[in-house]
């Protein structure tokens, strides 16, 4: 079977042939060119998908992936990154392996078949040459053979004709001898030139036109063998990343696997407990007895039908038991820390030991997070310094929290300190590479900033002590016995309500028809202390370091300011200060040198005429 014997003549089909398959060939490559297209924007998107769900770093959703669920939806991101990646890796071999490799053959292959073409249009030039040759040398016989015998029949008449001279006789004679042998002559050079043609045109159409069919085919086939195995190596480059694609859904099935409900709760239960005991059992209140009806201190909230009190937080009450309620939740006491209210197993005002479901409202009360104002939490407002704004159990772990990133930094700062004292010691050693003197500044720096983080580790320590029950629990003040501690979360709740009044943004808005507010009773014991005289100074106190008051209950004061000592620091460290009858509040101990004084009174008294 041989395109040279079987189509000797179907040149110009065979060359439209070829050319079909070229088309063909560029057709597959340019569909394996789309495919990797596909297969990169496949992957970018599978990219895109996993890093739009990534969770954002020093974010909360960024705490939300120590459950073993978000986790394992974690793990499944970065299986999918990977698996993208197997898709970019298709795309790069198909590119290398199939697109570039045709590309190079087709412009080869073209160049061959160009070649082979011309060399069958050169002998089939040759051949139409040698039949023209042919042709002519054939007219020229026959022209030659027929001028022959019209010279010969010229002699004959000439000779028959007795009218004509001998001479013209023999004229006629010569010429008719001479066109006969121009015609001997035409006809040997007719044979020849037969001859060789038909010598040309077998070797034409036996040897020259078999060979050039015989390359052109050979070179269709190996275009046929070769876009075969393209192909297969379209499949081959898929099969060879199903293994590494196949590890990434054996992950995100192992990861699904890891998912643990019970852990999941148990993390639930760490995240979300507040420490806070149950309720017991409400008393019951004999209304019976005649006699006039007055407030009971063990109530929550005052009767119904008895509307006439005046409610010390302000707004309507629903006399709800249990704090679920959203809005009314107490407002903070003066200090922005742990305070002697902040202790929920604190003792108790003499006036509250009769009631036991006073004692524990007033227990929830006190330890219930301090939020300054709605509107500042409304707006974002930063938390105590203590975190004595949170449950007792997320407070410890905020506290435990903070003192191992204190510990951290104290650690990298006496790094820096290390190495900046070997670097002095080398400069003391070779005086040549540097001057000692240079690090000096620095390393004061870094030993005060230590000293710094050291104390703060000591403050938080102190409350995290103080939380988990280490330290004993501070006692409560004269001013929570008297009653000034109601009183003074009665004024921060109405400066909330004016400030929400005085809003020009509307931040905060209220409906009081649908949230539950809290109603304390007015009883004689609160308003034993409506005009309590201020606290006496009990010594002075020298600012050691700039404080910005933000917080409610805290005062600003700056370094070297010298102010008066109302209440010293019973271990939760902070230090109640006056700076004049209208400004006062509390400051952290660690900024302020103290000096008491035990003839308070008299140093008050004399401080006053010096001011």
């Amino acid at each position: 079977m041989s395109w040279g014997t079987e189509l000797w003549d179907q040149f110009d089909n065979l060359e439209k042939h070829t050319q079909w398959g070229i088309d063909v060939l560029e057709k597959y490559i340019k569909f394996v060119k789309e495919r990797t297209e596909i297969e990169l924007s496949y992957a970018k998107q599978l990219r895109n998908l996993s890093k739009k769900y990534q969770p954002k770093k020093n974010s909360k959703e960024e705490e939300e992936y120590r459950y073993t669920s978000t986790r394992a939806f974690l793990a499944t991101l970065n299986e999918m990154n990977d698996y993208a990646g197997q898709h970019e890796v298709i795309s790069e071999n198909m590119t290398s392996l199939i697109t570039g490799e045709l590309s190079r053959y087709v412009q080869e292959l073209k160049q061959e078949r160009k070649s082979h073409f011309h060399d069958g249009r050169k002998a089939q030039q040759h051949i139409e040459t040698c039949w023209k040759q042919l042709e002519a040398s054939k007219r020229r016989f026959e022209r030659d053979c027929k001028e022959a015998d019209r010279a010969q029949q010229y002699f004959e008449k000439m000779d028959a004709d007795i009218n004509v001279t001998k001479a013209d006789v023999e004229k006629a004679r010569q010429q008719a001898q001479l066109r006969h042998q121009m015609a001997e002559d035409s006809k040997a050079e007719y044979s020849s030139t037969l001859q060789k043609f038909n010598s040309e045109q077998h070797d034409h159409y036996y040897t020259h036109i078999p060979n050039i069919f015989q390359k052109i085919q050979e070179m269709e086939e190996r275009r046929i063998v070769r876009i075969g195995e393209s192909m297969k190596t379209f499949a081959e480059v898929d099969r060879q990343v199903i293994p590494i694609i196949g590890k990434c859904l054996d992950e995100i099935t192992k990861a699904a696997e890891s998912i643990d409900h019970k852990n999941d709760s148990q993390l639930v239960i760490e995240a979300f407990k507040s420490g806070f005991e149950p309720p017991g059992d409400v008393d019951f209140e004999d209304f019976t007895q005649p006699m006039k009806r007055t407030v009971s201190e063990s109530s929550l909230s005052n009767s119904r039908g008895d509307g006439k009190s005046e409610p010390k937080f302000g707004g309507k009450s629903k006399g709800k038991l249990w704090p679920f309620i959203k809005k009314n939740k107490p407002p903070p006491p003066p200090p922005a820390s742990a305070s002697p209210s902040a202790v929920p197993n604190g003792p108790q005002s003499p006036k509250q030991q009769k009631e036991p479901l006073s004692h524990r409202f007033n227990e929830f009360m006190t330890s219930k997070p301090k939020i300054h104002c709605f509107r500042s939490l409304k707006r974002g407002g930063a938390g105590p310094e203590d975190f004595s704004n949170l449950p007792p159990e997320q407070r410890r772990k905020k506290l435990q929290q903070k003192v191992d990133e204190l510990n951290k930094d104290i650690q990298k700062e006496m790094d820096q300190r290390d190495a900046l004292t070997k670097m002095k010691d080398v400069y003391i050693k070779n005086p040549q590479m540097g001057d000692a003197a240079s690090v000096d500044q620095r390393l004061a720096e870094l030993g005060q900033n230590i000293e710094k983080l050291r104390l703060e580790v000591q403050k938080f320590e102190g409350w995290l002590a103080e939380v988990e029950g280490r330290l004993p629990v501070r006692t409560e003040q004269a001013r929570r016995q008297s009653g000034l501690y109601e009183a003074q979360n009665t004024s921060a709740v109405n400066s909330c309500a004016q400030d929400r009044e005085s809003s020009p943004d509307g931040s905060y808005t209220e409906e009081q028809s649908q949230e539950t507010e809290m109603k304390v009773p007015a009883t004689e014991f609160d308003d034993e202390f409506d005009d309590e005289e201020p606290l006496p100074t009990i010594g002075t106190c020298k600012a050691l370091y700039t404080f910005e008051g933000q917080n409610e209950g805290t005062i600003s004061v700056a370094e070297g300011e010298m102010l008066y000592v109302i209440e010293e620091d019973k271990g939760d460290g902070w230090t109640r200060i006056r700076r004049n009858e209208d400004e006062e509040g509390y400051v952290p101990t660690s900024y302020v040198e103290v000096y008491l004084d035990k003839n308070a009174k008299d140093v008050y008294k004399s401080l006053q005429k010096i001011s």
